[in-house]
Protein backbone atom coordinates (compact mmCIF):
# COMPACT_ATOMS: atom_id res chain seq x y z
CA UNK A 1 0.00 0.00 0.00
CA UNK A 2 1.25 3.58 -0.92
CA UNK A 3 1.66 5.90 1.84
CA UNK A 4 0.93 9.44 0.41
CA UNK A 5 3.93 12.03 1.91
CA UNK A 6 2.49 15.53 2.86
CA UNK A 7 5.77 17.72 3.33
CA UNK A 8 5.63 19.73 6.68
CA UNK A 9 5.52 23.20 5.12
CA UNK A 10 2.41 22.08 3.73
CA UNK A 11 1.14 20.72 6.80
CA UNK A 12 2.42 24.09 9.16
CA UNK A 13 0.33 26.09 6.25
CA UNK A 14 -3.00 24.54 6.69
CA UNK A 15 -2.83 24.29 10.74
CA UNK A 16 -1.71 28.22 10.75
CA UNK A 17 -4.80 28.82 8.52
CA UNK A 18 -6.69 26.43 10.42
CA UNK A 19 -5.36 28.38 13.59
CA UNK A 20 -4.23 25.17 14.64
CA UNK A 21 -7.57 23.49 15.37
CA UNK A 22 -9.02 20.19 12.90
CA UNK A 23 -11.45 18.45 14.88
CA UNK A 24 -13.87 21.11 16.46
CA UNK A 25 -15.64 24.35 15.70
CA UNK A 26 -13.63 27.08 17.71
CA UNK A 27 -15.96 29.81 19.98
CA UNK A 28 -16.32 32.63 18.12
CA UNK A 29 -16.96 35.77 19.66
CA UNK A 30 -17.91 34.43 23.65
CA UNK A 31 -20.26 31.45 21.29
CA UNK A 32 -19.99 27.66 20.53
CA UNK A 33 -20.31 27.58 16.79
CA UNK A 34 -22.24 24.46 15.49
CA UNK A 35 -21.90 23.20 12.14
CA UNK A 36 -25.53 22.04 12.29
CA UNK A 37 -26.76 25.88 12.00
CA UNK A 38 -26.57 28.49 9.28
CA UNK A 39 -23.65 31.52 8.92
CA UNK A 40 -26.50 33.70 9.87
CA UNK A 41 -27.74 31.63 12.71
CA UNK A 42 -24.11 31.11 14.38
CA UNK A 43 -23.04 34.50 13.38
CA UNK A 44 -26.05 36.09 14.78
CA UNK A 45 -24.71 34.64 18.48
CA UNK A 46 -21.17 35.67 18.31
CA UNK A 47 -20.59 38.61 20.30
CA UNK A 48 -17.69 39.83 17.99
CA UNK A 49 -20.50 39.86 14.59
CA UNK A 50 -22.76 42.44 15.63
CA UNK A 51 -21.77 45.19 13.54
CA UNK A 52 -21.71 42.37 10.83
CA UNK A 53 -25.26 40.67 11.60
CA UNK A 54 -26.88 44.50 11.37
CA UNK A 55 -25.41 45.25 8.53
CA UNK A 56 -26.42 41.97 6.77
CA UNK A 57 -29.73 42.23 7.88
CA UNK A 58 -29.51 45.99 6.57
CA UNK A 59 -28.41 44.99 2.95
CA UNK A 60 -30.95 42.16 3.19
CA UNK A 61 -29.12 39.25 2.32
CA UNK A 62 -30.11 37.43 5.77
CA UNK A 63 -32.26 34.97 3.47
CA UNK A 64 -29.41 34.45 1.15
CA UNK A 65 -26.83 33.35 3.54
CA UNK A 66 -29.23 31.02 5.47
CA UNK A 67 -29.87 29.30 2.22
CA UNK A 68 -28.14 25.95 1.54
CA UNK A 69 -25.62 27.50 -0.44
CA UNK A 70 -22.69 26.61 0.23
CA UNK A 71 -20.57 30.05 1.05
CA UNK A 72 -17.53 30.47 2.13
CA UNK A 73 -17.54 33.67 4.52
CA UNK A 74 -14.48 36.27 5.16
CA UNK A 75 -16.41 37.95 8.53
CA UNK A 76 -15.15 40.83 10.13
CA UNK A 77 -15.27 41.39 13.46
CA UNK A 78 -16.84 44.61 15.63
CA UNK A 79 -13.56 46.16 15.53
CA UNK A 80 -12.83 45.38 12.11
CA UNK A 81 -15.32 47.78 11.04
CA UNK A 82 -14.34 50.06 13.78
CA UNK A 83 -10.63 50.65 12.09
CA UNK A 84 -13.30 52.05 9.95
CA UNK A 85 -13.65 56.17 9.65
CA UNK A 86 -15.96 57.68 12.16
CA UNK A 87 -19.25 57.23 10.90
CA UNK A 88 -19.10 54.90 8.10
CA UNK A 89 -21.53 52.50 9.42
CA UNK A 90 -23.91 54.65 10.34
CA UNK A 91 -24.06 56.01 6.90
CA UNK A 92 -23.75 52.32 4.90
CA UNK A 93 -26.54 51.60 7.17
CA UNK A 94 -29.12 54.57 5.92
CA UNK A 95 -31.16 52.61 3.53
CA UNK A 96 -30.36 55.07 0.67
CA UNK A 97 -26.69 53.53 0.67
CA UNK A 98 -27.98 49.27 0.43
CA UNK A 99 -26.14 49.35 -2.57
CA UNK A 100 -22.70 50.21 -1.61
CA UNK A 101 -23.12 48.50 1.84
CA UNK A 102 -24.56 45.15 -0.43
CA UNK A 103 -21.96 45.42 -2.61
CA UNK A 104 -18.65 45.86 0.43
CA UNK A 105 -20.98 42.47 2.18
CA UNK A 106 -21.02 40.50 -0.88
CA UNK A 107 -17.31 41.26 -1.44
CA UNK A 108 -16.41 39.49 1.90
CA UNK A 109 -18.36 36.41 -0.25
CA UNK A 110 -17.11 33.60 -2.11
CA UNK A 111 -19.19 30.88 -3.77
CA UNK A 112 -18.69 27.52 -2.22
CA UNK A 113 -16.92 25.99 1.06
CA UNK A 114 -13.47 27.11 1.02
CA UNK A 115 -11.74 25.34 3.87
CA UNK A 116 -8.27 26.21 4.82
CA UNK A 117 -6.83 22.98 3.69
CA UNK A 118 -8.83 23.92 0.13
CA UNK A 119 -7.00 27.49 0.29
CA UNK A 120 -3.92 26.18 0.91
CA UNK A 121 -3.97 23.89 -1.63
CA UNK A 122 -4.63 26.92 -4.06
CA UNK A 123 -2.11 29.20 -2.59
CA UNK A 124 0.83 26.14 -3.13
CA UNK A 125 -0.64 25.34 -7.10
CA UNK A 126 -0.84 28.78 -7.58
CA UNK A 127 2.62 30.19 -6.76
CA UNK A 128 1.67 31.44 -3.26
CA UNK A 129 -1.59 32.72 -3.46
CA UNK A 130 -5.07 31.37 -3.80
CA UNK A 131 -7.13 34.07 -5.87
CA UNK A 132 -10.90 33.75 -5.56
CA UNK A 133 -13.50 35.66 -6.57
CA UNK A 134 -16.79 36.79 -5.04
CA UNK A 135 -20.08 36.92 -5.12
CA UNK A 136 -19.83 40.17 -5.93
CA UNK A 137 -17.68 39.78 -8.81
CA UNK A 138 -14.48 40.91 -8.12
CA UNK A 139 -11.31 39.02 -6.58
CA UNK A 140 -9.66 38.20 -2.83
CA UNK A 141 -6.09 37.08 -2.74
CA UNK A 142 -5.08 34.91 0.33
CA UNK A 143 -1.82 33.78 1.15
CA UNK A 144 0.56 33.24 3.93
CA UNK A 145 3.18 35.66 5.88
CA UNK A 146 5.49 35.03 9.20
CA UNK A 147 3.10 31.71 9.63
CA UNK A 148 -0.21 33.74 9.43
CA UNK A 149 -2.72 33.61 6.63
CA UNK A 150 -4.28 36.82 5.26
CA UNK A 151 -6.50 37.93 2.82
CA UNK A 152 -6.22 41.18 0.48
CA UNK A 153 -8.47 43.17 -1.33
CA UNK A 154 -8.15 44.66 -4.86
CA UNK A 155 -7.70 48.36 -3.04
CA UNK A 156 -4.28 47.00 -1.21
CA UNK A 157 -6.06 46.49 2.05
CA UNK A 158 -5.46 43.06 3.71
CA UNK A 159 -7.12 41.12 6.70
CA UNK A 160 -5.24 38.67 9.23
CA UNK A 161 -7.75 35.71 8.98
CA UNK A 162 -8.13 33.64 12.44
CA UNK A 163 -9.81 31.28 13.76
CA UNK A 164 -10.45 29.85 10.16
CA UNK A 165 -12.70 27.17 9.17
CA UNK A 166 -15.85 27.56 11.24
CA UNK A 167 -17.71 25.32 9.56
CA UNK A 168 -21.47 26.06 9.11
CA UNK A 169 -24.26 23.78 7.50
CA UNK A 170 -24.43 26.06 4.64
CA UNK A 171 -20.78 26.81 4.23
CA UNK A 172 -17.32 27.98 6.81
CA UNK A 173 -16.83 31.38 7.88
CA UNK A 174 -13.13 32.30 8.49
CA UNK A 175 -13.09 35.28 10.87
CA UNK A 176 -11.00 38.52 10.05
CA UNK A 177 -9.94 41.21 11.71
CA UNK A 178 -10.06 43.96 9.12
CA UNK A 179 -13.08 44.98 6.35
CA UNK A 180 -12.10 44.40 2.99
CA UNK A 181 -13.42 46.85 -0.02
CA UNK A 182 -14.09 46.21 -3.46
CA UNK A 183 -12.62 48.91 -5.86
CA UNK A 184 -14.81 51.78 -7.28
Amino acid sequence: MAVSRISLPVVAAVLALAGGIAAANPTVGGAAMYETKTIVENAANSKDHTTLVAAVKAAELAETLSAPGPFTVFAPTDAAFAKLPAGTIDTLLEPENKPMLTGILTYHVVPGRLTATDIAAQAKANGGKAVLTTVQGAKLSVWQKDGSWYVSDTKGGSAKIGPADVLQSNGVIHVIDSVLLPAG
